[in-house]
């Protein structure tokens, strides 16, 4: 009987929260925490999907084309994307689920599930298209994003599918560059409130495409993109002030992404003034968009003062996770002084090469 292993990362988000369902860049990196898919080949026509972490058992007939999705059922969308690339079960398989990315925690568990899970029905079935990195992760957005109708970008589908550390143009034409493969002192600092998800990427995102939607009223040829900062007093008198906050942090997180590109792209990389950057980014992130809460709040202070250089929420908000750049000398220091705040976990991760398959026998 054949057996599939198929392992994905979870990632973080360094620079440009908020920012890809608005075609703006986004730097992400997988790191060293994963969902891993052990597939046995069974003799039935089923998919017998054991999640362990949760104690949940689906079985999904290998037959099953599923003209309508549930909510949020990933399992089904994928294997309905997939179908339309030639991507045909024609075996059953026993899988074990499990996992040590914490759930809503904002690092892309489900996500990564959903990646493994691509990786393990192209590599069981195939499909009519080259296999690259850009191919699993699309189809990642298109089975999450697309068939779902939901309101995320893509970030998590190409930092997990690419892999090491990824700048992500989200404007079309599409493009993406890996611009580090290491990053030394990154912490991750798990609040133990779940994020939300669905709603509040829908409310910022809607309040910041209503946003510039009217300064385009004002200003025709006003482009996102090629918008820069010291821009800002020139709009804020076509919006009502309402909408200033989301205006404002769509144009200032872009400015400290392509500041922070700049810093990656050096042949040595200054943490201290990526720190620094990431700071300003959480201060938007904290202040205009208002997507922290205060245990969050007090695990960033808490990082900062033992020595971190920089220190940012993580995802959509509402809880969920922090992202830590600290010396790595201090990493240990840092990662007390996060528990001591109210953490539910913290400790070091490192960059991650992308999902893979580790087995395949």
């Amino acid at each position: 009987m054949k057996k599939i292993i198929s392992l994905a990362p979870g990632r973080t988000c360094l620079f440009g929260d908020h920012q890809d369902y608005l075609g703006l860049p986004v730097i992400a990196c997988a790191i060293n925490r994963n969902i891993q898919l052990i597939a046995e080949e069974n003799e039935s026509n089923t998919f017998v999907l054991n999640m362990v972490d949760i104690n949940e058992i689906r079985e999904i007939n290998i037959n099953e084309t599923f003209t309508e999705l549930e909510p949020r059922d990933y399992f089904a969308s994928a294997l309905r994307v997939l179908r339309r690339h030639g991507c045909i079960p024609t075996v059953g398989y026993t899988i074990t689920v499990s996992g040590d990315i914490p759930i809503n925690s904002g690092t892309s568990s489900s996500s990564a599930l959903l990646m493994a899970w691509i990786k393990f029905l192209i590599t069981a079935f195939g499909v009519d298209d080259p296999v690259t990195p850009e191919f699993i992760a699309q189809i990642g957005y298109a089975s999450e994003v697309l068939e779902h109708g939901e309101p995320g970008g893509m970030m998590d589908h190409f930092s997990i599918g690419v892999g090491n550390i990824v700048y992500i143009n989200t404007q079309n034409p599409f493009s993406y560059k890996i611009i580090g493969t290491e990053l030394k002192g990154l912490i991750t600092g798990v609040s133990g409130i779940p994020k939300e998800t669905i709603g509040l990427i829908g409310e910022l995102k809607g309040n910041a495409l209503i946003a510039i939607d009217c300064i385009k009223q004002e200003f025709p040829n006003f482009d996102l993109n090629t918008a820069n900062i010291e821009d800002l007093d020139l709009y804020r008198n076509s919006l009502p002030d309402r909408l200033i906050p989301y205006f404002e942090a769509a144009i200032m997180n872009y400015d400290y992404t392509k500041k922070a590109l700049k810093e990656f792209e050096k042949p040595v990389l200054n943490l201290r003034k990526i720190g620094e950057l990431m700071n300003r980014h959480h201060e938007v992130l904290r202040d205009l968009l208002k997507i922290t809460v205060p245990r969050i709040d007090a695990m960033i202070d808490a990082a900062l003062r033992a020595g971190a250089y920089g220190a940012k929420i993580v995802g959509s908000g509402g809880g969920g996770s922090i992202v830590v750049i600290a010396d790595p000398d201090k990493e240990n220091l840092v990662i007390q002084a996060i528990l001591e705040a109210g953490a539910a976990a913290a400790y070091p991760v490192c960059v991650d090469p992308g999902v893979r398959i580790v087995k395949n026998s």
